[in-house]
């Protein structure tokens, strides 16, 4: 603890001259910013009880609605602030994000002000989850409503940006009444702020019963509480309090008043209880003798805390205030007595005027790089970009990292972005140069927007780009001789209008860079050449499949007789595999093994599946797609013939006694699933939905690429409109959508969520559901149980022996946990999961290589399918 005594003749020789410096100060709202939730956009005013000045809350957040409490709540003494209120029925997270001119390095006191008032007419009391920045701040909880809550914190800025962020809970909708920001003086608070941030658990004015004191009185906008303790006598002086040089004092207004006990020989005890077991007090109290003391009367008495001697003993000064505070936490105890005794000498029972009250409340996550996060909120307004989740911290937390947003995530240095994806996005006028602060990046699609201009020199600037996708703009003139010289040493990929300048004499030309929709000039003669064109190159292909058939390699996409197939197996003699279509057999054509997936009269799929499963892989194709050789469709037999793959499933490399994959072939493996699916989502038109993406339907070839397979239920979206389709519900449990399962609403997001589960498994180790005796325990279910004790190696199978990238695996687990959100319009999108697992991927083999941890400059993946999912 700590005492501030200050000097009485001191104090009244600057008196007249801090009176004067304070009366200006008084009127100094520079480091404030007020915020009247709900009220007209642009609106502001001028509180006539406080001369606070607010404004509307429309410039610090997008979406949310507004409304008023009910006037039967509005009474005269209710605070203008909280009679009107935003809601946020929509998003799970909704966030304001404020920008103090002073900016980081400051300590602010952060206040944010509810009030129910019965706004909706359901007469319910929500229950919601208030965030500061990507933490988690506190429980917002009502006991009725007309009564209006505040939640304060005293905090020590470490970014440029505050985000007050509300999260639905699914126990009401969230709402917020009032934001109020106080920049507080550079030595206040200043000892506790170096153990963390200060929760308010209570601001007491003691000795009288009017209203709160805050601004004017108190220059710093504290909220000073009045409180009649009982069994005490109520204290007051029309004199003036001097205050000391610390600006934690209280104001004269709140010293002016005290109590002490009713008794002579009694003590002053003040009780209360944490909220929490392990809560950690900070106190600060504050004295000023308010009596006129004779020359025979001596006040003087010590400090107990929960019966352990505190400090004292000391007098408090005559008409001047002295502080005494708490210089580390306090023990941690199930409730607290603060007593005040008299001593042995004193004439005059104890006194005390105010008490201040804090938590230690801990804030571990860092934000966003401020530049970073700083051309992130320039591109969102340039671009005027409505995107419901680029809210709060663009990076953390990971959960709600911005949709098109990857992020490097280290321990000792700030999240940075390393992607940006804003393809499709409806982007006008020329690339926004902030981007050029975005020094971390390795990836950027711009591509398919309306875009225009000259290609910036700038972007040959960013030392760790890698992915450049310019694509299905309008862009004009010649590529930046710097950009240029990065593709012909290999160490960019750049492409636009839907070609890949890694070879520069496919795509642009050094002097000239148009896009095709700016050609307005049509010659006749063009489409004669194109034709001619088209013509030659289907002479070249008859050709080569003819010249294919010379060498016996006669693999076509062709209808087999029943006895061609038994030839292929040798009267189906090896069996590779047995699944709900029927069973799957080696075969061979030419020189080539092949697999043969033959139809069972008892499968649960049928002739409709098979069906769709064979035309959609004669319009497909990709790498990371199960290539068809043949079909056999006889009337009692109906098979699928497609290329072999010689190392059988993913499922059964991830049983108990399968071969061991290790962290890098895991990453791969599903980093080529999620290319697959990405094609399927975003490179297909219509864009087509897997439905039972699972380890058993992930192939791997001899070199462990992976291929999806079985397509028997996939199903393609119409081509105009709709971000769904009704179907009845298909899949494997465990790895089923539930908002698919309940609602029948077949969207791309349920492939999201199912590639979640396969990517927890792949992760853990575990099968997607887990039974025993009580319980059916489902995977994401058990990682989220774990996440709580804050250990990968809890989470990540036991078999690699902790030998992975930390970062990766975090990165990896964080990412599954997103795609198996309960909520589909949060989970992201198989864009996103490609860049993300990338990421991952080249952390875990710059470690294997030794190199620096980072995502950025390690090494160059094909990322092409990530931008533009292409067949290959």
């Amino acid at each position: 603890m700590k005492l501030f005594q200050g000097c009485l003749p001191i104090l009244i020789l600057f008196g007249l001259v801090l009176t004067s410096v304070l009366v200006h100060a008084q009127d100094d709202q520079s480091g404030f910013i007020s915020i009247d939730c709900g009220i007209v956009e642009r609106s502001t005013y001028t509180d006539n009880v406080t001369k606070i000045n607010y404004v509307s809350d429309a410039d610090f957040i997008d979406s949310g609605e507004i409304h008023n409490i009910l006037s039967i709540y509005n009474s005269f003494d209710v605070d203008t602030q909280i009679t009107t209120l935003r809601s946020f029925p929509q998003n799970t997270r909704n966030c304001y994000t404020l920008k103090p001119t002073q900016g980081k390095g400051n300590r602010y006191l952060i206040r944010a002000r509810f009030m129910y008032g019965d706004y909706d007419f359901k007469g319910q009391l929500p229950e919601f989850d208030v965030y500061l920045g990507p933490d988690y701040w506190d429980t917002i909880r009502f006991n009725s409503s007309s009564k209006p809550t505040n939640r304060e914190i005293i905090h020590v800025l470490s970014s440029d940006y505050i985000h007050v962020c509300l999260v639905n809970t699914g126990r009401g909708t969230p709402f917020i009444s009032a934001i109020e920001l106080r920049l507080l003086a550079g030595d206040m608070y200043k000892e506790s702020t170096e153990f963390g941030s200060l929760y308010l658990f209570s601001r007491v004015n003691f000795g009288t019963a009017f209203t709160t004191v805050r601004y004017e009185a108190d220059k710093y906008d504290r909220l000073w509480s009045p409180l009649l303790w009982p069994n005490s006598t109520y204290l007051y002086t029309l004199d003036k309090v001097y205050t000391s040089l610390s600006a934690n004092d209280p104001p004269e207004e709140v010293m002016s008043s005290a109590i002490t006990p009713e008794y002579p020989n009694a003590s002053i005890n003040i009780n209360w209880s944490p909220h929490n077991s392990t809560d950690k007090f900070f106190m600060y109290m504050h004295f000023a003798d308010i009596e006129i003391l004779k020359r025979n009367q001596l006040r003087e008495f010590n400090i107990y805390l929960n019966g352990n001697y505190w400090i004292g003993p000391f007098s408090p000064f005559n008409h001047s205030t002295v502080t005494t505070y708490s210089t580390e936490p306090e023990t941690v105890a199930p409730t607290y007595t603060l007593t005040i005794n008299k001593t042995k000498n004193s004439t005059l029972p104890p006194i005390i005027n105010a008490l201040e009250l804090y938590t230690l409340k801990q804030f571990p996550q860092k934000q966003t790089d401020d530049q970073d996060a700083a051309v992130l909120w320039s591109i969102k307004s340039t671009y005027k970009l409505n995107t419901k989740n680029w809210q709060g911290d663009p990076c953390t937390p990971p959960e709600f990292v911005w949709e098109g947003i990857g992020c490097n995530y280290n321990d000792t240095e700030l999240p940075r972005i390393v992607s940006l994806n804003l393809s499709s996005r409806g982007l006008n006028g020329g690339i926004d140069p902030g981007v050029a602060n975005l020094t971390m990046i390795h990836t950027l699609d711009l591509s398919n927007n309306n875009l225009t201009g000259t290609v910036p020199n700038f972007l040959s600037e960013l030392n760790f780009l890698k992915v450049l996708v310019l694509k299905g703009n309008d862009f004009v003139g010649p590529i930046p001789a710097g950009l240029q010289a990065k593709v012909d040493k290999g160490s960019l990929s750049l492409s636009f209008d839907d070609e890949s300048t890694s070879d520069p004499a496919s795509s642009c030309d050094k002097n000239t860079c148009k896009n095709k929709k700016g050609n307005k000039i049509i010659v006749p003669v063009t489409a004669s050449v194109a034709f001619l064109f088209l013509i030659l190159i289907s002479f070249i292909a008859v050709w080569m499949i003819k010249k294919q058939n010379e060498h016996g390699l006669d693999i076509r996409k062709k209808q087999y007789t029943y006895s061609e197939v038994q030839s292929i197996t040798d009267n189906f003699s090896v069996v590779l595999g047995r699944g709900g279509f029927g069973t799957v057999y080696h075969g061979i054509i030419g020189d080539t093994q092949v697999a043969v997936k033959m139809l069972s009269g008892s499968s649960l799929q049928g002739d409709k599946e098979f069906q769709a499963e064979i035309y959609l892989l004669l319009d497909i194709h990709h790498k990371n797609l199960i290539s068809l050789v043949g079909y056999c469709n006889d009337e009692s037999h109906k098979g699928i013939i497609y290329e072999f793959m010689a190392n059988g499933n993913l499922a059964s490399h991830l049983s108990e006694n399968s071969s061991f994959l290790n962290w890098e072939e895991r990453l791969q493996i599903v980093c080529d699933a999620a290319h697959g699916l990405e094609y399927m989502h975003h490179g297909c038109k219509p864009p087509i939905v897997h439905r039972d993406i699972k380890g058993t339907n992930i192939l791997l070839n001899e070199s462990f690429q992976a291929k999806l397979a079985d397509f028997g239920l996939s199903k393609a979206f119409p081509t105009e409109g709709g971000t769904h389709i009704s179907t009845a519900v298909a899949g494997t449990p465990g790895y089923l959508d539930p908002e698919y399962y309940t609602s029948n609403r077949l969207t791309e997001k349920s492939d999201v969520y199912s590639f979640g589960v396969l990517l927890l498994v792949v992760i853990t180790g575990h099968s997607a559901i887990t039974k025993n005796e009580n319980d059916i325990i489902h995977i994401s279910r058990l990682v989220n149980l774990k996440l709580a004790e804050g250990d990968i190696n809890n989470i990540v199978d036991p078999k690699l022996q902790g030998n992975f990238d930390i970062n990766s695996a975090w990165k990896a687990v964080e990412l599954a946990m997103a795609c198996v959100a309960h909520t589909p319009s949060i989970r992201p999108t198989m864009n996103g999961v490609v860049m993300e697992l990338n990421d991952c991927l080249v952390a875990e083999r710059a470690r294997r290589e030794n190199k620096a941890k980072k995502l950025t400059g390690l090494m160059s993946l094909n990322l092409e399918s990530a931008y533009d999912p292409t067949p290959i």
